[in-house]
């Protein structure tokens, strides 16, 4: 073999190495920035409109609330509780696991922190006994799941810690609207859709008390958003089903 074929095959050899270990080093980069620092979210439902619509692509900051097994992929049993625990604050929109089953992902907005009495009656929160203020900002017709329009009113809350969000109402005589009073027990907390009549929320058996090992973390900002109208192949739709004014959007 002559020098310059052996050189050219030590290059050739050189270089598939270097582009290997870059592939590996972007990969665990990855991994780490999914698991500790922001992982992707999508909304596949309603339950949290108007804050967050369907469609919308989410990053959620792990680091918010500290780590727990869910943190992990594939929730690895590494270890028990949370470390580096860090305080949740009510009206925080958090990801968590279903409690039910420890596996689906659910988006809500933590309303009774651990210790609270919750109770929805006549469609009115109550915290601790104290009615939480609304203020009707309007109302209108909207195309609910099945395609079918329904009329929604639409509320600003404004929660005892001072955090005001928007909420939507069908009426307040749905199936939600008139619960028992809920204790919060210690290390869980009680979440809510903001689309409180098309939400399965803690008010449900299917949900109930979030634990605080459950929390994923917190959603902190839309970074994109399509509303539906262009399959993955009609590459020529794209651009108009980009929700644009919703593009790097701050969660409140």
């Amino acid at each position: 073999m002559t020098t310059a074929m052996a050189s050219k095959k030590q290059t050739s050899s050189g270089g598939f190495g270097e582009t290997l270990r870059t592939v590996v080093y972007a990969v665990l980069i990855a991994i780490a920035l999914r698991t500790f620092a922001f992982e992707p979210f999508s909304i596949p439902s309603g339950s949290m409109l108007p804050t967050l619509l369907v469609g919308d692509y989410i990053f959620v900051s792990k680091y918010s609330y500290g780590y727990s097994r869910y943190s992990f992929p594939w929730s690895l049993d590494l270890f028990d509780g949370r470390i580096l625990a860090q305080p949740v604050e009510r009206g925080d929109v958090v990801v968590f696991k279903l409690p039910t089953d420890n596996s689906t992902d659910y988006i809500k907005r933590i309303i009774g922190l651990p210790g609270d009495e919750i109770q929805v009656k006549e469609g009115r929160l109550y915290i601790n006994g104290t009615m939480v203020q609304r203020e009707e900002v309007g109302s209108g017709t909207v195309s609910a799941f099945g395609g079918y329009a329904v009329r929604v009113t639409e509320y600003i809350e404004s929660l005892p810690n001072g955090v005001q969000h928007r909420i939507w109402e069908r009426s307040d005589n749905e199936f939600f609207d008139n619960t028992p009073a809920y204790r919060v027990p210690q290390g869980h907390y009680f979440a809510m859709g903001d689309n409180r009549d098309s939400s399965q929320d803690s008010r449900s058996p299917q949900v109930g008390y979030v634990p605080y090992e459950n929390l994923i973390g917190e959603a902190q900002i839309v970074f994109f958003s399509h509303d539906g109208s262009a399959h993955w192949w009609e590459v020529w739709k794209w651009p108009l089903a980009v929700r644009y004014g919703r593009l790097l959007t701050v969660i409140r």
